[in-house]
C-alpha cells in the first residue's frame, strides 16, 4: 500500500475509494504510464518529466492527488495555483474504471484545496479529439470559453 496523507471521499460509489498525495519519486512511474495510456487529451511533453515534476511540487505538492482502489493506481489529478487562478494540468483515469465517480472525487478533492488556498477561479484546457473529457466537464459544471490559446517554448 502507498504511502503518504490520504482523504477519504464521502458521496462515492465505491467506499474503498482513497484519494492521497503523491509521492515524488515513488508513484512517478506508475502516474506516468497512467498519463500515457490514458487516451486522447494527454499529451505528454518535457514538463511531465521527473525533473519538472519535482520542480512543480516544490510550489503546491497538496494539488496533486492519486485516487487508488484496493491499493491500485486508478486516476490522478495534477493541479497548480500561482496565487490568482488555478489550473488543473492532467486528469487521467485508467479506462476500466471510468464512469465510477473518481473523475468527480479528484477534482472534487482539487476544489477543495484550490478554496482552501484562497482561489476563485480555475482554469483547464481539453484538446478537441477529447469529446468524453468535454462531456465529462460540462457535466461537472464547467462552461466552455470561447478564446485562443498560445503557447511558445522558451529552450
Amino acid at each position: 500500500m502507498a504511502r503518504g496523507r490520504s482523504w477519504w471521499v464521502g458521496q462515492m460509489s465505491d467506499p474503498s475509494l482513497r484519494i492521497r498525495a503523491f509521492i515524488f519519486p515513488d508513484d512517478y512511474e506508475q502516474v506516468y504510464a497512467l498519463w500515457a495510456g490514458a487516451g486522447p487529451g494527454i499529451h505528454l511533453r518535457r514538463s511531465d518529466e521527473p525533473g519538472e515534476i519535482r520542480k512543480k511540487l516544490q510550489r503546491d505538492p497538496d494539488l496533486f492527488m492519486l485516487a487508488e482502489l484496493e491499493g491500485q493506481l486508478v486516476g490522478a489529478v495534477l493541479g497548480g495555483y500561482d496565487g490568482r487562478r488555478g489550473f488543473v494540468y492532467h486528469l487521467a483515469i485508467a479506462e476500466e474504471f471510468r464512469k465510477r465517480g473518481i473523475g468527480t472525487a479528484l477534482m472534487g478533492a482539487l476544489e477543495e484545496r484550490l478554496r482552501l488556498k484562497g482561489c476563485i477561479r480555475y482554469y483547464l484546457l481539453v484538446t478537441n479529439d477529447n469529446d468524453g473529457a468535454m462531456r465529462f466537464y460540462e457535466s461537472e459544471g464547467w462552461s466552455r470559453m470561447d478564446i485562443q490559446i498560445y503557447a511558445k517554448d522558451l529552450e
